[in-house]
């Protein structure tokens, strides 16, 4: 319960210096029905009498007579050095006591309801869950954080700029974060080609509230990534799929559809796509940009997972060779830290980043300044490349500690490609199994599989499977409780 002063009490005690009923009555009779109305619910700590006193400009012995006659009648509690509070128990309502209204359950209007915004995740209490590929928290580095962060907060020239509605972000760190894009993937920007955003999905929201309307066609692969898909059909535009197969996205088939109709964007996730992890080849890579110039449309590259490889032989982003400004380039940063320190942005020609800075004014008007002075002096002193190092170690060995589970467990009932980077597997079932009873039953043994994470039709039936925020022994654990589901299902 807040501070007792706070509670407005002016606005339910009016006190009457005409009246012939003695003032702390009346402010007895109004206290208790506010006790009735619920407005002030029991446990709630009242001030002292002092206080009282000079909140509703009465004599000190007026509160306490209050206070006297509220506690002979059961309305309130006086605990020795605690304070005065509203009984726990109150005493029986007279008849026909008004009571407090609850608050309304449905509104007295109209309003259109998005059934495609319904959001999609579950969430469990189960000891083991599966992800679609998310880092471990546990790797970062606690310390180096809170000691840049705290030295940031106390500086004065960061306080001040606290003060300020800055929506444009911090203008070192996109100084840092252009220097180090320009050099680990090959963007060749200044920080007019750069937008700082909460997340990739406030990203994407920007670009599409900006280039998309009513029916226009988006392609996608498929299987692809539903949190996008949720995104650009809001806008109220179209979702058109074509296959993704070993070589990526299918550019022949989006060659074939560009013929039948005006495509305004094609999303991709070329470097690992999303979900099925492989990589979009060096020739459709050409193609794709090819088809962009030819027939004008936008592509937004998502490359959700940079920054996590493990070959040392990363293909840079498509943005990183495109000369015509056919390419918006979607990423995030930070994402092997704490979540609180994670960032997004957008890389675009200058002209576009001009609208995309007017739509972050309106949904993100203040900013985090002093997180993103953070991220900047992370970059600038090597702690971010050295905590990234450290990390992928590990994340590797978790790669391979999945992989070799999955092939002791499964053996050829169930095939994957060990990723060259990311922090999910996609397994392929060879063996009939339905996903849903499966993920109910390993949930019913501590190991849960959100619904997001299966793709099932009458052609396909494969899983992402993260192993980023697993250790060695979880794995393990893990991987045992999926083997005895899948064997009891099999048995029955």
């Amino acid at each position: 319960m807040g501070s007792p002063v706070s509670i407005p009490f002016k606005s339910f005690i009016q006190v009457d210096r005409t009246s012939s009923n003695a003032i702390y009555m009346q402010i007895v009779n109004q206290l208790i029905h506010a006790i009735q109305r619920g407005a002030l619910p029991p446990g709630t700590k009242l001030p002292g009498t002092r206080a009282l006193s000079e909140l509703l400009d009465t004599h000190r012995n007026t509160a306490v007579a209050v206070y006297e006659e509220l506690s002979a009648q059961g309305w309130i509690e006086i605990r020795p050095n605690q304070g005065t509070f509203i009984a726990s128990q109150l005493p029986n309502l007279e008849k026909g006591a008004k009571t407090t209204k609850k608050y309304a359950n449905t509104t007295g209007f109209s309003f259109e309801k998005s059934n495609l915004l319904d959001n999609p995740y579950e969430y469990t209490k189960c000891d083991h869950i599966f992800t679609d590929g998310t880092p471990d928290i546990r790797l970062t580095q606690v310390s180096d954080l809170s000691g840049f962060y705290s030295s940031n907060m106390k500086r004065k020239s960061n306080l001040r700029k606290m003060n300020w509605y800055n929506h444009d972000g911090s203008e070192y760190f996109k100084q840092q974060l252009a220097r180090y894009l320009h050099l680990s993937r090959g963007l060749n920007i200044s920080t007019d080609n750069l937008l700082i955003t909460r997340s990739a999905e406030m990203s994407l929201f920007i670009i599409s509230e900006i280039l998309l309307r009513k029916d226009d066609a988006v392609v996608v692969g498929m299987p692809g990534n539903f949190s996008a898909n949720m995104v650009f059909q809001k806008t109220g535009a179209r979702i058109y799929t074509i296959p993704v197969d070993q070589e990526g996205l299918d550019t022949h088939a989006l060659l074939e559809l560009c013929k039948k109709m005006r495509v305004r964007m094609v999303y991709v996730t070329p470097h690992h796509h999303y979900p099925t992890t492989v990589s979009l080849s060096a020739p459709r890579r050409m193609q794709l940009l090819q088809l962009a110039r030819e027939y004008g449309f936008i592509i937004v590259e998502d490359d959700y997972d940079y920054d996590f490889q493990y070959d040392k032989k990363p293909l840079l982003p498509l943005a990183s060779v495109d000369d015509q400004g056919m390419v918006i380039y979607v990423g995030s940063f930070g994402k092997s830290l704490a979540p609180g320190f994670r960032t997004g942005f957008v890389v675009s020609p200058a002209n576009l980043m001009k609208e995309m800075r007017k739509y972050l004014g309106i949904i993100d008007r203040q900013g985090d300044i002093v997180m993103e002075q953070v991220l900047g002096e992370m970059i600038e002193e090597g702690a971010i490349h050295r905590h990234l190092n450290k990390s992928l170690k590990v994340y590797k060995a978790r790669r391979d500690t999945m992989a070799d589970g999955l092939t002791r467990a499964f053996g050829n009932k169930l095939t994957f490609t060990v990723p060259s980077g990311g922090l999910a597997l996609w397994a392929t079932w060879k063996y009939p199994v339905n996903l849903l009873r499966l993920s109910q039953e390993a949930s019913k043994q501590g190991l849960f599989i959100p619904k997001t994470l299966l793709y099932q039709d009458k052609k396909l039936t494969a899983m992402r499977i993260g192993f980023g925020h697993l250790d060695e022994t979880e794995i393990g654990k893990s991987l045992e409780i999926l083997k005895s589901t899948f064997s009891s299902m099999q048995a029955k």
